[in-house]
């Protein structure tokens, strides 16, 4: 019988997070694929693992959720283990490291400061950020954010210390100027040449501050574009397998064809 069997499943969250310590460690030993991975090679795992994870989240398939947390926890402990073979740090550095974090930013928990509510949080949370050494309160959002993502995450930000509208009507009014702009350098009617770059900075603009209005009544905007992307394939999809049960194509259809069946798609739930 191998010696090298994991443990039988954990019953409390000590057992179950030392499990899967030893379980990496084992296969990190003796399995050829984990012993060749680095932080490199595993960095564009983790990004198809998080990203499965947000699917399996907008799904609401909770069953999926406990799966890729799984897949997403092991990729961390993953790391881990990499550099306590260079020594630079282990686990524990991580969680100690987290949890001081945690301690240090929520003063009104662990400290004597006090909060009325959500929005005084996330002040102190900007304000010790800075005092811990971030030039600016944008720095904490990675470059390499998709832009529809680091747009909501620098207006969060920015709110973070003040610098946001009053009201909700403020920002609605700066969609419609921001609109306007944007139909200044393309209008519709008009076919006559545009200026691409004018117009893709007008553009630019206009989805900042429906990304804006978004947050201000708290919409979440990936999620929201996500769940139309969704949307649009399970009919388009419906599209296609009608097409092919009636023998068609879809370049052989025409567009009002099409449309019947894109609209039986929009009564099916």
């Amino acid at each position: 019988m191998p010696n090298n069997i994991p443990p039988v499943t954990a019953t409390d969250p000590s057992s179950a997070f030392l499990r899967l310590l030893n379980v990496l460690d084992t296969l990190r030993t003796q399995c050829p694929w984990d012993k060749k991975q680095t932080m490199e090679t595993l960095r564009h795992l983790t990004i198809e693992e998080t990203y499965e994870l947000s699917d399996a989240i907008l799904e609401g398939d909770l069953d999926e959720v406990k799966k890729e947390l799984g897949d997403v926890m092991m990729h961390l402990v993953f790391y881990a283990r990499i550099a306590s073979e260079t020594n630079d740090f282990t686990i524990v550095d991580v969680l100690n490291s987290v949890c001081d974090k945690l301690i240090n930013r929520h003063p009104h928990i662990y400290g004597d400061v006090e909060v009325q509510d959500e929005q005084d949080v996330k002040r102190n949370w900007e304000k010790i950020k800075l005092m811990e050494g971030n030039k600016s309160v944008l720095a904490g959002v990675p470059a390499g954010l998709p832009s529809l993502v680091k747009a909501s995450r620098i207006q969060e930000k920015a709110r973070g210390v003040g610098f946001d509208w009053e009201d909700k009507s403020q920002v609605w009014e700066k969609v419609e100027e921001e609109m306007q702009e944007f139909k200044a350098e393309f209008n519709v009617v008009d076919n006559s040449a545009i200026d691409i770059e004018k117009a893709e900075e007008e553009f630019g603009d206009l989805l900042f501050s429906l990304i804006n209005y978004a947050r201000f009544i708290n919409i979440n905007p990936e999620n929201a574009l996500e769940k139309t992307n969704k949307k649009f394939i399970k009919r388009f999809q419906y599209l296609e397998s009608k097409a092919k049960e009636s023998g068609k194509e879809l370049q052989d259809m025409t567009l009002a064809e099409m449309d019947v069946y894109w609209n039986e798609a929009k009564l099916k739930k």
